[in-house]
């Protein structure tokens, strides 16, 4: 893997290369219990020691599946975030839109950005999981996508209410850092001004397709030394399976013209130079100091060894120049 000036983690990320648990939540597809314990197994053999979750991913199932594994590997072995602004309760009778999640715990999933629903949030993961303590917490989906009209309030909420909790747990001790997970990059950056964050997970908007996160997040982030997690980093799907496939999708939908034909143009470029199209989506986050680490969505055995040769394929520095 390329490690192009790397940046000395304040949060100590046990590997650069994290794994994203939100397929363990059966994300478009049923992963069985078997298929759960053996991707994670694989991950972890493969040096895989980051490990980053959720409440909503299956409504609490990739918590519970995340947590029976981790209790088998030493603890300290690993980095491990969750992220609250979620609880779960029972849904008695309610209908629930299960969304993209094809066979998840029928819970109900209540956004909850205050002090109280903080911690009853961080109660519930930490009961899932089986362990009490959080390397990272990330404050989830604050964002306009999310919430539309309702985002302003929710902002709010969470800079009074769910930070509070947050930054009570970490002086005592009992989380190592917070953080913020979002796919807006603004908004990322204004709540790096707003709190004393250490880390921001961007999703999809600092990624071989789309860097603009390093035109307005990054600057103010080097600037207070926070750390930045790059997710969504195939752009959910794309730069996975190439832009000329009929499967291809960006941003959980159809890809834009303008967005294929510029996936087209780095397509072709990375021919030209021998390089996986994938192999440049997973290196180039990394590249830069202020990248921490970068998370992969896997919930196939087999995509562990494929990501992993793609995170090493030697790139030549002609073809960073060339991007």
């Amino acid at each position: 893997m390329n490690r192009e000036n790397p940046r000395q983690s304040r949060i100590g990320f046990a590997s650069r290369l994290g794994f994203g648990a939100s397929g363990l939540g059966t994300l478009y597809r049923d992963v069985s219990e078997e298929e759960s314990a053996s991707v994670l197994a694989a991950a972890y053999a493969a040096g895989l020691r980051y490990f980053d979750t959720a409440p909503l991913y299956g409504h609490g199932l990739s918590e519970l599946r995340l947590g029976r594994f981790l209790r088998t590997v030493p603890r300290k072995s690993v980095t491990l975030s969750t992220k609250a602004g979620r609880y779960m309760v029972p849904p008695w009778g309610e209908e629930v839109d299960y969304g993209r999640w094809a066979s998840p715990l029928r819970l109900k999933p209540v956004f909850d950005y205050s002090y109280d629903g903080t911690m009853r949030s961080l109660e519930q993961s930490a009961n899932r999981l089986g362990l009490a303590d959080f390397d990272l917490v990330y404050i989830h989906d604050v964002d306009r996508f999310t919430h539309g009209e309702d985002y302003e309030r929710r902002f709010g909420e969470a800079v009074e209410g769910c930070y509070r909790a947050l930054d009570e747990l970490r002086r005592a001790g009992h989380i190592r850092a917070i953080g913020v997970g979002v796919n807006e990059s603004d908004v990322a950056t204004r709540f790096v001004k707003a709190i004393d964050l250490d880390a921001v997970m961007i999703a999809g908007r600092y990624t071989l397709l789309d860097p603009s996160a390093s035109f307005d997040l990054f600057p103010e982030a080097e600037r207070r030394g926070v750390e930045i997690v790059a997710a969504g980093i195939f752009n959910s799907g794309i730069l996975a399976k190439g832009p000329s496939s009929d499967q291809a999708t960006y941003d959980y939908g159809a890809p834009p013209t303008e967005i294929v034909d510029r996936a087209k143009k780095l397509d072709e470029l990375c021919a030209a130079y021998g390089v996986p199209l994938q192999a440049a989506a997973i290196q180039f986050p990394l590249r830069h100091p202020l990248v921490s680490a970068a998370v992969l969505g896997m919930s196939r055995t087999e995509r562990i060894a494929q990501n992993m040769e793609w995170a090493n394929w030697h790139i030549p520095a002609e073809f960073w120049d060339a991007i």
